[in-house]
Parts: structure tokens; sequence; C-alpha cells
């Protein structure tokens, strides 16, 4: 049990260095950095325990978008507190939940059916790959962005008190 909450701590610390360098890309103000390592850690944590958890976990795409419902409901409800907007949080946090190694392997899938000599059981391995790669990559980004612009939507006045 204490290795889980270490493993899951380890998680959310990663995820939330990780929020920081890319909150530096769009330079926002000093007090935002903490906002989006904490978003981004609880969000991170979120997705890693439905993930892994003891009843067989879930998938990748309806965890990934739990977690993104969860960055975007803190994003909301810190935003006026911090007073910037909301976005300036959550898409920093947002960012170390996008699926790079389902991308890379559905490039790499594609290359290999396109310039490589294959017999047809080969190709049609490597056409395999690049579509299901291809489409969970797909959902799982479409699932962040929806799960994350949902709360925004609900608490319409909240959301918009920090950019007045």
């Amino acid at each position: 049990m204490t290795d889980y909450i270490i493993r899951i701590a380890e998680d959310g610390l990663f995820a939330a260095i990780a929020a920081i360098g890319f909150a530096t890309i769009s330079n926002p103000p000093r007090k935002a950095y903490l906002y989006c390592a904490l978003i981004a850690a609880a969000g991170h944590a979120v997705r890693f325990v439905l993930m892994h958890n003891a009843m067989g976990g879930v998938h990748i795409i309806y965890a990934s978008f739990a977690a993104s419902l969860v960055v975007g409901i803190l994003a909301v409800l810190f935003a006026p507190r911090a007073k910037f907007p909301a976005e300036t949080c959550f898409f920093p946090a947002l960012l170390p939940m996008i699926p790079g190694m389902y991308a890379y392997r559905t490039v790499e899938a594609l290359v290999l059916c396109l310039v490589s000599n294959l017999d047809e059981t080969d190709y049609n391995h490597y056409f395999y790959l690049f579509s299901s790669n291809g489409l969970i990559c797909t959902f799982i980004v479409f699932s962040l962005v929806v799960g994350a612009t949902i709360p925004i939507f609900i608490f319409k006045r909240l959301s918009f008190q920090a950019t007045r």
C-alpha cells in the first residue's frame, strides 16, 4: 500500500515538473506556476489511480477524460482566487497527459507500412498498429479537450470572473 502511494506521489511530482516547464513557455504570472503544478499533479494522479487500481483499471481514454475534468474544475476554482484566466493553468496542466508514445508508435507504424518492402501479413500488422495507436491517440487528445472545457461551460460565471 505504501509503495502504491509513493508511485502516485511520484507520478504527480513528475507531472507538476512538466507542467511548470510547459507553463514557462507561455510566460504566465509567477504565481501561476504553483497553481499549474498543483493542478497537473492532481489531474495526473487521478489518471494514474484510475488506470492502476486493484479492480483492473480503467482504459487510458476514460481515465484521461476523468483527469481532464479534474484539471478543468480545479483551474476554474483557482482562477478567481489567483486572478488570471483558467486557461492559464489548465493548458500547461494537460500537456503532460498528451499521449506521446501512442503518437510515436502511430508514426513509426505508418513509416514501416509505406517505406518497407513487406509481405502482406507484415503490412497488415503494421497497418493494424497504425490504426490502433492512431485512434487511441486521437481519442485521448479529444477526451482531454472535451473534459477540460466542460467545467468552463458549466461554471461560466466563475470561469470568466478572473478576466473582468
